[in-house]
């Protein structure tokens, strides 16, 4: 007996699209503020928004990949696409800050010669950009994995602007030319940090591990109290795509009620307990018991 919800979020691939026009077009500012000025800071900034522009492209191929129907041979669909985009685009955020760190280093043993004026005003045109690009990733109720993954690098590209900014203050009022591979240096720390929490939840999807937010051992009480339900066993709790959790279970009728009750009754406890639509249950006849240790006494460590 099943109780499933196929349906689909709409997918927010016209904010994706936006957000890559814009940082496209606060790259390019930056490349040509940075030839200008002579700011070694911003052709760098320009890079690292090149990376997050090339991301969003592929969150862009993504989204439009997990939008297609299932087939015969993908019975979920493409919904993965999603989290494999958003995998790989941590990725990319993790490579960019060991970039950002390099260029710091190089910066603070040969501080380039900068005009700050040019630099603030390229900086804070960058910033209004970027803010606007996350603005817009950040509206609607649609959004997923892979939208979260491309927000991510739209704010980082943020933060760089506003690095890029505080640096440009201080070099022209202060005459400090160091301040921009300080500054680049906290803002790298602050990308990686980022790209590793992505990395962590998109690479447990993708290994199946239990639902965010799910505590397996409470699943297993809400499917024991169940009514006619004596034991079970095969339980198996995973996510397919942002919002489309998955729960199996095997139970052994007790024989006071009809199978097909029971497991509807198991779908609908589910629902009600846990938030999760898509249950499988298959009931089975009271008969030789079969070994099953609860998930609350294999002790898996939840994040």
């Amino acid at each position: 007996m099943s109780g499933h919800t196929h349906s689909l979020h709409d997918t927010p691939e016209k904010r994706i699209r936006s957000a890559l026009i814009l940082t496209l077009a606060a790259m390019g500012a930056s490349i040509g503020g940075g030839i200008l000025s002579h700011s070694l800071a911003l052709i760098s900034d320009a890079g690292h928004m090149l990376a997050d522009a090339g991301a969003l492209g592929l969150a862009l191929v993504a989204q439009r990949v997990a939008s297609r129907p299932r087939t015969h041979l993908r019975t979920y669909g493409w919904r993965r696409a999603e989290t494999l985009a958003a995998f790989v685009n941590a990725i990319l955020l993790g490579v960019a800050s060991l970039w950002v760190v390099v260029e710091a280093l190089e910066r603070w043993r040969e501080p380039p010669e900068i005009r700050g004026g040019w630099m603030l005003t390229v900086a804070a045109g960058g910033l209004l950009v970027n803010l606007v690009a996350a603005w817009v990733l950040s509206q609607g109720q649609d959004s997923n994995e892979n939208t979260r993954a491309a927000l991510a690098h739209v704010l980082s590209d943020v933060a760089g602007s506003v690095a890029a900014m505080v640096a440009a203050a201080l070099v022209l009022f202060q005459g400090w030319r160091r301040a921009d591979p300080v500054i680049s240096l906290l803002l790298a720390l602050m990308i990686l940090w980022s790209a590793w929490k992505l990395v962590s939840h998109t690479l447990d999807v993708l290994m199946e591990g239990a639902p965010a937010g799910l505590v397996p051992g409470e699943l297993e009480r809400t499917i024991r109290g169940t009514p006619g339900v004596a034991d079970l066993h095969d339980l198996h709790a995973w996510t397919i795509s942002q919002g489309f959790d998955v729960v199996t279970v095997h139970v052994i009728l007790d024989g006071t009620r009809h199978g097909t009750d029971v497991s509807q009754a198991v779908c609908e406890s589910i629902r009600a307990a846990h938030g999760i639509d898509h249950v499988t249950v298959q009931a089975e006849a009271p008969s030789s018991p079969i070994y099953y240790q609860p998930l609350s006494e294999i002790g898996r460590k939840r994040r």
